[in-house]
């Protein structure tokens, strides 16, 4: 008796047939949970920034506002974007910015090293102590008529006020930063037998960094505001001869949108310095 033997064709058929598409790996919760959290904490943070411009919104319309010195929001979001299509705007904010920019540059490479020197050094602070505390003393607009006097009204003028005004913050901070160094870490370290300069490098200077960097987010703010004012004197071009020309020529929406772009941009400045604290200082989370 013979077997007849057929040829298994099974495995050459599943071969030939296409693969199954691979089953997506479901989302995991604590992702879940961290967007939930984050779109909560953005939620939160912008509650109060949507209800005040809804109330701006509203106030002038329902008549709890004189609509022709407080303007709806919307309008003065129309203003905002015809400057920006005229290329009004941009010009100006370029004025300002490379005002600002320079100044806060100039007076942040000038206050740091000298607070350091002042800090540190007793015999600096001693003889520069009474001269600094006549002028931080005296505020930077007050001396506004003694720059255009003596510097004229063009870049001059207005960048060295900047720097000015941004010279203290930095300054001063510096000053208290170097002054209040953890006294154990010094006493650490002299045990060591570290020369100053050795000590000043390894321990004062990485301990100051924080409270230097706080001194110069208040000077970018100071940078922003101080220019602003100084534009209104003398200038062509700018955010605050935006600001100053629109109130003149009774341009109310284009003010506010001047005053709108000047928040904007110092909000963007200190986001800017504390992304660079975060960075310089990445070594106290370490």
């Amino acid at each position: 008796m013979s077997t007849v033997l057929t040829p298994d064709t099974s495995s050459e058929a599943d071969a030939a047939a296409p693969a199954p598409p691979p089953e997506q790996p479901p989302r995991p919760r604590a992702a879940r949970r961290r967007a939930a959290a984050a779109a909560r904490t953005v939620l939160v943070r912008t509650a109060a920034l949507w209800l005040l411009l809804a109330l701006w919104e509203s106030a002038p319309r329902l008549g709890l506002a004189d609509r022709v010195f407080l303007p709806p929001f919307s309008e003065v979001a129309t203003a905002w974007w015809e400057l920006l299509a005229d290329g009004q705007l941009f010009d100006d904010v370029r004025a300002s910015l490379g005002r600002s920019l320079t100044g806060f540059a100039l007076a942040v490479a000038l206050a740091v090293p000298l607070g350091l020197l002042i800090g540190w050094y007793k015999p600096v602070a001693d003889f520069l102590g009474p001269v600094l505390e006549v002028f931080r003393n005296t505020a930077a607009l007050a001396l506004l008529p003694v720059f255009v006097l003596l510097l004229g009204i063009g870049e001059t003028s207005k960048v060295s006020l900047v720097v000015y005004a941004c010279t203290w913050p930095v300054l001063l901070n510096t000053v208290s930063a170097v002054r209040t160094v953890d006294p154990t870490l010094l006493k650490l370290a002299r045990s060591l037998d570290l020369p100053s300069w050795r000590l000043f490098a390894t321990v004062v200077l990485p301990a100051s960094v924080p409270a230097v960097f706080t001194g110069i987010r208040l000077a970018g703010a100071v940078a922003v505001l101080v220019l602003v004012a100084a534009e209104m004197v003398g200038a062509k071009a700018g955010l605050g001869f935006l600001i100053n020309n629109a109130q003149l020529n009774f341009a109310i929406p284009q003010m506010y949108a001047g005053i709108l772009t000047v928040s904007a941009l110092g909000m963007a400045f200190n986001q800017l310095l504390v992304a660079l604290e975060r960075r310089f200082t990445s070594w106290r989370t370490a």
